[in-house]
């Protein structure tokens, strides 16, 4: 077994890992992900929130994807 097959086997453990994390803790990262967006609304007094609405919504559906779930937009 070469040194590249190793590597790439300890980066398959490593994703299902994360991917049992993201399982487990869907619920927190999207809120992180709202008080994220919100703080930044409020830091720029709502001068970018069409952006931050886009961004949020997009790692929400990363989120999503990631859970097992179908993408919300």
């Amino acid at each position: 077994m070469s040194i590249f097959d190793e590597l790439k086997g300890k980066a398959e453990g490593l994703k299902e890992k994360a991917a049992g994390l993201i399982h487990e803790n869907s619920d927190k990262i999207g809120g992180a992900i709202d008080n994220a967006g919100n703080f930044i609304d409020e830091k720029t007094g709502g001068k970018f929130s069409e952006h931050v609405d886009k961004v949020q919504d997009g790692a929400k559906g990363l989120l999503n994807k990631e859970d097992g779930g179908t993408p919300t937009v």
